[in-house]
């Protein structure tokens, strides 16, 4: 890097492989919080079952992992983006409510409200 217009070209580079930006065939972009406090919550076996889900059902859905997403206590979180970019925030997931979560959220269009950030519970 020997300019600022070389720093320019790196963020921009960066910010491209970060933005994901859905074509005409997805339907939804799936975020899984996988810093520290994810992974120590179990969130790996939740990314691994989303994953195969998934591909075992051919969805029009891309599968993303992301660091902290802020609410640690509440993790694994997984997080739901349709072509609005509406979320859903999923909390305290394990693998049995990922495969919920493909199930009626991905292939049916259903919320699983009762897993959801506001209405939870332990």
């Amino acid at each position: 890097m020997k300019s600022l217009e070389d720093l320019k070209k790196i963020r921009e580079a960066a910010q491209n492989k970060m933005t994901m930006r859905m074509d005409d065939n997805q339907k939804y972009r799936i975020v899984v919080g996988m810093a520290t406090c994810g992974i120590a919550a179990g969130a790996r076996p939740v990314l691994n079952t989303i994953v195969e889900e998934v591909a075992k059902a051919k969805l029009p859905v891309t599968v993303l992992q992301t660091g902290c997403i802020g609410m640690c206590t509440l993790e694994p979180i997984v997080e739901v983006f349709d072509k609005d970019d509406n979320k859903t925030t999923y909390v305290l997931v394990d693998a049995k409510k990922a495969k919920e979560i493909v199930a009626h959220h991905l292939m049916r269009d259903e919320v699983l409200e009762e897993y959801t950030v506001g209405k939870y519970k332990k």
